[in-house]
């Protein structure tokens, strides 16, 4: 934390950007003795979305006296969207105004350097404080303590609870699906992951409801399919033999298996607290902490799973229960090497061919390959390679353009991607690095049609079965199903599933192998 004297006045912030959360644009005068936090953001960012719980804590406990303000500088194109900004709002639950930040204005202003920044100003309008980075939040309340203990003394503080109209009121999540981040194709059928109502959805191919898993309130119970909890669950990979699904339960940080058979969920790898360690670490599994596991793929008796947080790929071996580092040293770049060597940024989907996993980095915007066996080596199979190098074009190898892709699926040869923040289906040659768009017109809407005619929101999970591709398209709320013969796009339907505060009963149907 870097403190400063009571000689730097807080620039103005501008009236005429985009405000959310409020109804009305906030000003450093007007809220002169109140404490001020300016969080710099942006909403792709896994360290911005760690601090949001700290953020929530501290306005919550000191809402009397404190304002915290997003300031949303967005890093990828699509995050200039002032939609999908509110977007964001709604899924992580933010609870404090956020202001836009056109071309990194605000920013410049406040001499921010990193993702995520937090700017403290005091009572008078000076600023007091800078923190970089996650994990500051008791060094945040003591500073908060210090300068209320200050200016109570000096009767510069103004004691009184702010009124905000949220986004979440304005436009509340009605939607039988919530922000569904990833979806799975299985022979026992559909396997949801309803991240935003914080639940596992089970359906036929064809949208029968078969099962609602869990409360859909946030948390970490184990137990049967009515009382177990979820955080934000996130990729899956499925046991067709055993009829096991196992759960990357992200905001829990930790993995879950569910057992489709006996309709039992139990944790098997986290403690359920944020790993701070970025190093290379093996270690039984329920003893060792995770770091925002974001999707895995079961390969024989091992889970490979994406640690966003960390920005590694971890190994879990399920005879022995011993987790651990696979790849990537736990720095955020795009680096080929051996496994240990290697750097990621933010991996969000794996998927494999069974001889190399093949991962969607997202903040590189780049598929890298990772070998399995001896003297394995990591790839870039295609994109470019670079944190701030994004866009939309096809062609080979580096010259290829994504922007935050989070999903993708190896099925007959090819890899299919979601290329997220372009809201396209990409298909790509593992061998030749080739990258196709086949699916999106690149709109951010919700439109059936057959190829580029077809429109998504921000789509983030992929499963291949038989003839169909299954997208879970994200900000639509839906999952849209794709005949690969026509490349005809359709929205599934799903009788009887509703949004949690209007569903009465949940559903249980004993689902066949022969959906």
């Amino acid at each position: 934390m870097k403190l400063f004297s009571n000689c730097l006045r807080a620039p103005q912030l501008p009236q005429n950007n985009s405000w959310l959360n409020t109804d009305k644009p906030l000003s450093i005068k007007e809220l002169k003795g109140r404490i001020i936090i300016l969080d710099f953001w942006t909403y792709c960012c896994i360290n911005c979305l760690h601090i949001i719980p700290d953020l929530k804590y501290l306005e919550q406990k000191y809402k009397d006296s404190l304002t915290i303000i997003g300031i949303h500088s967005a890093k990828f194109d699509n995050e200039k969207e002032i939609e999908n900004v509110r977007q964001a709002i709604i899924r992580y639950d933010i609870e404090h105004p956020i202001l836009v930040d056109k071309n990194f204005k605000i920013w410049q202003d406040y001499a921010v350097r990193a993702y995520p920044t937090l700017i403290v100003i005091n009572p008078q309008g000076y600023i007091v404080a800078s923190v970089i980075g996650e994990g500051k939040r008791d060094i945040l309340e003591e500073l908060i303590q210090q300068i209320i203990e200050q200016h109570s003394k000096q009767n510069t503080i103004k004691f009184q609870e702010l009124n905000l109209t949220l986004e979440k009121q304005r436009s509340p999540i009605i939607t039988p699906l919530s922000f569904p981040s990833k979806v799975l194709a299985t022979n026992v059928g559909l396997l949801i992951t309803d991240t935003g109502y914080n639940r596992i959805i089970h359906t036929s191919l064809t949208g029968e409801l078969f099962n609602i898993i869990g409360t859909s309130k946030a948390g970490l119970i184990d137990g049967n399919f009515t009382e177990v909890e979820f955080s934000a669950p996130q990729g899956m990979t499925f046991d067709s033999e055993n009829q096991i699904l196992y759960i990357a339960d992200t905001n829990n940080h930790s993995i879950r298996q569910i057992d489709l058979i006996r309709q039992q969920v139990k944790t098997i790898a986290g403690t359920g607290k944020q790993s701070r360690n970025i190093h290379r670490h093996h270690g039984k599994a329920l003893e060792t902490a995770l770091n925002s596991p974001w999707d895995l793929v079961k390969i024989g008796k091992n889970l490979f799973i994406a640690i966003a947080g960390s920005h590694q790929i971890w190994k879990m071996d399920l005879d022995s229960n011993i987790i651990g580092t696979c790849a990537g040293t736990g720095a955020e770049a795009c680096y080929d090497s051996n496994l240990m060597e290697s750097v990621f940024a933010q991996p969000s989907g794996i998927t494999t061919n069974g001889d190399e996993l093949f991962v969607a980095d997202s903040e590189n915007s780049t598929i890298r390959g990772v070998g399995l066996g001896e003297s394995a080596q990591v790839r870039t199979i295609c994109g470019s390679g670079n944190l701030f190098e994004f866009g939309d074009k096809d062609g080979v190898g580096k010259d290829v353009l994504l922007q935050h892709c989070l999903g993708i699926e190896y099925a007959d040869g090819n890899i299919w991607i979601a290329d997220t923040y372009n809201h396209k289906i990409k298909s790509i040659n593992p061998s030749t690095g080739e990258c196709k768009t086949v699916l999106g017109n690149g709109g951010f809407s919700l439109q059936d049609g057959i190829g580029i005619n077809a429109s998504f929101s921000e789509p983030s999970g992929l499963s291949v079965f038989g003839n169909s591709l299954y997208i879970a398209d994200t900000n639509n709320h839906v999952i849209r199903e794709v005949n690969l013969n026509s490349l005809e796009v359709t929205t599934l339907n799903f009788p009887g599933l509703c949004s949690p505060d209007f569903c009465i009963s949940a559903v249980s149907v004993n689902p066949t192998n022969s959906l």
